[in-house]
C-alpha cells in the first residue's frame, strides 16, 4: 500500500473526527427524552449520532466520492470501490445519553479487504489515537504499545456485556467468572473502540466481547495489531468484523482469553 496515500486517508478522517467532536461536546449533557430513539431492546440513537454520522460522511465523501462507506446510523453506501470506509459516529451511546465522559468517534478504512487505517477520537480527552498497517499505533502522535503483561495473573482485562444477544449470557457469565478468578481485575467501560484503543496503549491487558458490529471494532482491531498485540475471533482466526466476537491483547494475555473462551463457547 502506498503510504502516502494512507497519510492522505488518515488526514482526512482525523478532521472528519475533529469536525464531529465539536458537535459531541456541545451536546454533551444536554440530551433530552425527545432526542433519543430506542433502535432495539436496550440499544439507543441520538440526534447528535446522526448528526456526527452526517458530518463524517459528508466530509469524507467531498474527498472520496466515488469511496464505500458503511456507518452505524445509515444504510451502506456501496459503489463496488476497493475501498471502504468504516463509521462510527458516536460509540458509548449510552454513556453520551447519561452524561457518562467515555466515548469516542471510530473511522477505519478497509482497502481490498484489509483493514489498512484505523482512527479514535476520544473528545473530552483531545485524545487522537492512530495506526496505519505496518507503521505503528500512535496516541497524539506518540507511538504507542500494548502492555508488558504476558499472563492473565497480571493484566487487567476489559470486557463489554452481550446486551444485543442475551441468549449467551450463560456462557459469557463463565467466562466472565473464569477470567475474574485469574486475571489482576476486570473494567466494563461501554465503549468497546476505547477498550480496544487503552488495550494498545498498554492500559488493559486484554479486551473480549461478543456481538459487535464492523464499525464498533474496525478501527481498535487495527491499533492493537499495531501496537504488537493479537486479535482474533472466537475461532481464533481473523473473522472478527464478520462474526463480531473479539479477542484481543498481548499475545499472552490474548492465548489465555482465547483458551478459556473456546472451552466455554464450544460446549
Amino acid at each position: 500500500m502506498n503510504t502516502g496515500n494512507l497519510n492522505n486517508y488518515l488526514t482526512v478522517a482525523r478532521e472528519a473526527a475533529l469536525q464531529a467532536g465539536i458537535i459531541l461536546k456541545e451536546h454533551f449533557g444536554q440530551i433530552c427524552p425527545s432526542m433519543i430513539n430506542e433502535k432495539a431492546t436496550n440499544d439507543y440513537v441520538t440526534v447528535v449520532d446522526r448528526k456526527s454520522e452526517d458530518i463524517i460522511k459528508e466530509y469524507i465523501k467531498s474527498h472520496f466520492q466515488n469511496h464505500d462507506i458503511i456507518a452505524e446510523e445509515s444504510p451502506e453506501e456501496r459503489h463496488s470501490s476497493p475501498f471502504l470506509w468504516i463509521i462510527d459516529p458516536l460509540d458509548g451511546t449510552m454513556n453520551y445519553i447519561h452524561g457518562l465522559p467515555s466515548f469516542a468517534v471510530s473511522i477505519a478504512l478497509v482497502i481490498e479487504g484489509s483493514l489498512a487505517m484505523g482512527l479514535i477520537y476520544e473528545p473530552l480527552r483531545e485524545n487522537i489515537y492512530s495506526a496505519i498497517r505496518g507503521h505503528g499505533s500512535f496516541k497524539n502522535d506518540r507511538r504507542i504499545h500494548v502492555s508488558s503483561s504476558e499472563t492473565l495473573s497480571t493484566a487487567l482485562i476489559a470486557t463489554g456485556f452481550p446486551f444485543r444477544i442475551k441468549s449467551v449470557i450463560d456462557s459469557y457469565l463463565r467466562v466472565f467468572k473464569d477470567l475474574f478468578m485469574r486475571a489482576t481485575g476486570i473494567r466494563r467501560g461501554g465503549s468497546a473502540c476505547l477498550d480496544l484503543a487503552y488495550t494498545a496503549e498498554g492500559i488493559f491487558g486484554g479486551f473480549f466481547e461478543c456481538a459487535l458490529s464492523p464499525w464498533d471494532i474496525a478501527a481498535g482491531a487495527l491499533l492493537v495489531e499495531e501496537a504488537g498485540g493479537v486479535v482474533t475471533d472466537f475461532e481464533g482466526k481473523n473473522q472478527y468484523l464478520k462474526t463480531g466476537n473479539i479477542i484481543a491483547g498481548t499475545k499472552g494475555v490474548q492465548r489465555e482469553m482465547l483458551k478459556i473462551i473456546q472451552a466455554t463457547f464450544r460446549n
